[in-house]
């Protein structure tokens, strides 16, 4: 696929550098009003909710939920018969988190722990078959760390879901704004020092195809979540509306070139194999050769 393997321009990560992962302690309230409780939020999950349920591993599979915030993927998961931890490093997040989930459809309790992605290796390290990282990484002070951790805590055979803000959207949008000045000098990384939930190190799709070479993980899919949305004049359109942008969303967030402007990126991402792994499962998938595919993951 062409987007998995383009660069971009501009800076990457933090324009503005900051010393400290950004945590959400007494934000939470915010972030269910303004994020959640929205049309944003609605969409969000609309388009995720496909692209995941294509891709992810069977029910009852283990899953971790890195930086699980106030718990909707936790529960989305959970109501799908998978195994789940939620880790969360917000002790006020990790609470509201709580709350959502009990009043989750599904006789399978979440497992919750407070804890940073950089405490995981020591404190959850699996090896997971599914982890869910959702809106982290651009929170991080160093990034490209955080997705080397989330490698090491994929099985082998793993997948990950990655969800980035992207920069390029970021930009875009100041520039819809009139915030040319800051465009054309690409300032677009928040400070992490007051209310705004500017992200400190939005990211490119360039970075995480870079990390993730770098770290042995393979791309399969890459889409863009809310690629309309936030250009538009009403943020908050009437049902119909809103019926109808999750319908142009769904249908266009992985073709070129909507997907580049989608808010945020989403990425299945899982272990890179060798090159005779991936003609094997390329040729499983095609039904071709089941045998062979089969005594190969047999053998990994």
């Amino acid at each position: 696929m062409s987007n998995l393997s383009d660069s971009a321009g501009g800076l990457h990560g933090n324009d503005v550098p900051v010393a400290q992962d950004r945590i959400f302690d007494g934000l939470a309230d915010k972030f269910a009003s303004s994020l959640y409780a929205t049309a944003r939020g609605r969409i969000r999950l609309a388009v995720l909710t496909p692209l995941l349920e294509q891709a992810l591993p069977a029910e009852g599979s283990a899953a971790l939920d890195v930086g699980g915030g106030l718990g909707q993927m936790s529960a989305w998961l959970a109501a799908r018969g998978h195994r789940v931890t939620l880790a969360e490093p917000s002790a006020e997040m990790l609470a509201r988190a709580q709350e959502t989930l009990a009043q989750t459809p599904s006789d399978i309790p979440v497992q919750s722990l407070q804890a940073p992605l950089q405490a995981l290796g020591e404190l959850a390290p699996g090896p997971w078959p599914l982890v869910v990282c959702h809106a982290v990484l651009e929170w991080l002070a160093d990034p490209e760390a955080g997705l080397r951790q989330l490698a090491a805590l994929l099985a082998p055979q793993g997948r990950l879901s990655l969800m980035m803000f992207n920069r390029d959207a970021l930009r875009f949008s100041n520039v819809v704004k009139g915030n040319l000045d800051k465009a054309l000098e690409d300032r677009l990384s928040g400070t992490g020092q007051r209310q705004r939930l500017t992200p400190i190190s939005p990211l490119t799709h360039a970075d995480i195809v870079n990390w993730c070479e770098a770290s042995g993980l393979e791309i399969e899919r890459v889409a863009g979540v809310r690629i309309f949305h936030d250009y538009l004049r009403e943020r908050e359109p009437s049902e119909a509306d809103l019926a109808k942008l999750i319908a142009l969303e769904r249908r266009y967030c992985e073709t070129e070139p909507h997907w580049r402007l989608g808010r945020y990126l989403h990425y299945l991402i899982r272990p890179a194999g060798s090159a005779e792994d991936r003609r094997l499962t390329a040729a499983s998938e095609q039904g071709e050769h089941p045998r062979d595919a089969h005594l190969q993951g047999e053998n990994r």
